[in-house]
C-alpha cells in the first residue's frame, strides 16, 4: 500500500494537475521524438534496423526529419499528458474517497487501485491520443510526401474518411493505452512510496530530482515491456494505406506468420532507449511543475 493523504477535490488543484501535466507532455516530445520516429519506421517495416533506420534517415533527409510531425505531437502530447494525470488524479481521489466510505484504509490506495487509476488515465487518453498518433505515423512513414503535415493529412482524411478515419486503430489504441499507463504509474508510484517509506523522506517533496527521473526511467521501460505487442499492431493498422482494410487481428496473424513472436518486438530497443529520458523527464518535470504550483 501508498500513502497518499486526504483527497484534495478543490478546482485548484485538478487545474494545477492538468497544467503539470502538459508541461510533462512537452518535455516528453521534445526528448523522444527522434526514437519514436526510428521505432515507428521498424514496426511499419521500412528497415530492418535501428542503426539503419538512424543511418538512412540522416542520408536521404537529413536531421531535421528526426522531427517530423512533432507539431501535432507537440500540442497533442501536451494535451495527452494533461489528460492522464488529471484522469490519473481524479481516479486516486475516487478511490481514497471510496477507500474512506467503506473504511478500507482511508488514507492509502492499494497498488491494485494504482494500477486501476492508471487504466483510467489510459482509458481517458485514448480519445485523443488515437487521432494524434495516426496522424504522427502517417506523417512519419509516407513516401510520396502526399500530406504535407499532420494537419494537411487531418483535412484530407475527414474530407474523404470522415471522423472515423481519423480514429483508425482506436480500439487497439485503447487497449494499449489501459494497459499502458495502467502499469506505467503503478511503477512510479510503487518506487516512490519505497523511497517515503524511508525514515529520512517526510513527503514527496523531499525526493530529489533525480530519483524522480530514475523513477521515471524505470516506469517507461515497465510501461513498453508490459504493451509493445498491442503497440506494433497499433502502428500497422495506422499505418496500413487507405483503401484497404486492416484491422488489428490481421495485423496480429500477418506479423506472425512473417516473423513469428520476435515480431511483436520489433523496433523494442529504440524504444526502451526512448523511454528512459521520455518517461524520465515527463514525471520530472509533472512533480516538480506540481512543488513549484503548491
Amino acid at each position: 500500500m501508498a500513502e497518499v493523504g486526504r483527497p484534495d477535490n478543490s478546482i485548484s488543484r485538478k487545474v494545477k494537475d492538468t497544467g503539470a501535466g502538459f508541461v510533462g507532455g512537452a518535455v516528453q516530445v521534445l526528448v523522444g521524438q527522434p526514437f519514436d520516429l526510428v521505432k515507428v519506421r521498424l514496426q511499419t517495416g521500412q528497415f530492418s534496423s535501428g542503426v539503419e533506420a538512424v543511418t538512412q534517415t540522416l542520408k536521404n533527409e537529413g536531421l531535421s526529419a528526426f522531427y517530423k510531425g512533432t507539431t501535432a505531437p507537440l500540442i497533442g502530447v501536451g494535451a495527452c499528458v494533461s489528460v492522464q494525470f488529471y484522469a490519473f488524479h481524479e481516479a486516486k481521489r475516487q478511490l481514497l474517497s471510496y477507500n474512506q466510505r467503506t473504511n478500507n484504509s482511508p488514507h492509502q490506495l492499494t497498488y491494485p487501485q494504482f494500477y486501476i487509476a492508471g487504466a483510467t488515465a489510459g482509458l481517458a487518453n485514448s480519445f485523443i491520443a488515437s487521432p494524434v498518433e495516426h496522424l504522427r505515423i502517417l506523417i512519419q512513414t509516407q513516401k510520396d510526401a502526399k500530406y504535407k503535415g499532420p494537419f494537411d493529412a487531418a483535412k484530407h482524411i475527414r474530407q474523404k474518411y470522415g471522423i472515423a478515419g481519423l480514429y483508425r486503430g482506436f480500439t487497439v489504441t485503447l487497449l494499449r493505452e489501459v494497459q499502458a499507463y495502467g502499469v506505467w504509474f503503478l511503477t512510479f508510484e510503487y518506487l516512490m512510496a519505497r523511497e517515503m517509506a524511508k525514515p529520512e523522506v517526510a513527503s514527496r517533496k523531499d525526493i530529489p530530482a533525480w530519483k524522480l527521473m530514475a523513477f521515471g526511467g524505470l516506469a517507461g521501460e515497465a510501461l513498453w515491456l508490459a504493451s509493445y505487442p498491442l503497440d506494433v499492431i497499433k502502428s500497422q493498422v495506422q499505418g496500413h494505406p487507405f483503401g484497404s482494410r486492416l484491422t488489428a487481428i490481421d495485423a496480429a496473424k500477418t506479423t506472425f506468420q512473417k516473423s513469428g513472436i520476435k515480431g511483436f518486438w520489433r523496433g523494442i530497443v529504440p524504444t526502451l532507449l526512448r523511454a528512459i529520458p521520455a518517461s524520465a523527464s515527463t514525471f520530472a518535470s509533472v512533480e516538480l511543475t506540481l512543488r513549484l504550483l503548491g
